[in-house]
């Protein structure tokens, strides 16, 4: 008579465990150590700020965090690599913030910059410590000069967004644009020196607060 196949191969494979294996707790498979990427560069960004971009080492970061600089290196290259990506977020959210008011349709040019003004407190706030060092570099490295050209191109559009209020009225002529610019912005990213989570306003009333406290002297 024909005897039945066995339905795999592992049923007919002897039992190879010994009774001490048997009678062994068991190990948990234990994943990688350390935060996921995003984790990473919020808790990264936040220990540049606190003590500085120059003066902190992977070291410095991986003990601030708690983790290996193994785990950090399983998410970025190097120290720089994290910059970038601490700062490209804020860089991004101002960039399409001001894009998107600036080409905003029918309001007028004044309405633009002031929505373009209320937007940028809104995304200081959500991306606090990411602009915060984006205000922070200084040129010293391609990266950082990137960051920099980044800054200029923001403000050229919002400096276009005065000029074209000037132009239709909605602004007083008697300051130049660069100026209103320097001094609209100025008071924008003074929030990141006094600004904290804990805060007792929410975001969109500072960002109401700044942009009438900032038009109501500036309007025509």
């Amino acid at each position: 008579m024909r005897m039945p196949e066995s339905s795999s191969p592992a049923s007919t494979a002897p039992d190879s465990t010994t009774p001490a294996e048997a009678t062994a707790p068991k190990r948990s498979r234990r994943g990688r150590p350390g935060y996921d990427r995003e984790t990473l560069i919020n808790k990264a960004t936040e220990v540049f700020v606190s003590r500085g971009y120059d003066g902190t080492s992977m070291d410095t970061v991986a003990r601030e965090l708690g983790i290996t600089k193994s785990a950090i290196y399983h998410h970025v290259t190097s120290k720089e690599e994290l910059l970038h990506l601490a700062i490209s977020r804020g860089i991004r959210a101002l960039d399409s913030a001001v894009e998107t008011e600036s080409l905003r349709e029918n309001v007028t040019a004044l309405e633009r910059l002031q929505l373009a003004v209320r937007a940028s407190v809104v995304i200081l706030i959500e991306y606090h410590h990411s602009v915060t060092l984006l205000l922070r570099v200084r040129g010293n490295s391609p990266l950082e000069r990137d960051a920099l050209e980044a800054r200029r191109n923001i403000d050229a559009k919002v400096r276009a967004l005065v000029e074209n209020a000037i132009a239709e009225g909605g602004l007083r002529s008697d300051f130049t644009p660069g100026l209103i610019t320097r001094l609209l912005f100025g008071m924008v990213n003074s929030i990141t020196e006094w600004y904290r989570p804990s805060y007792p306003v929410d975001p969109d009333t500072i960002a109401e607060a700044v942009t009438t406290m900032a038009f109501q002297g500036l309007e025509a």
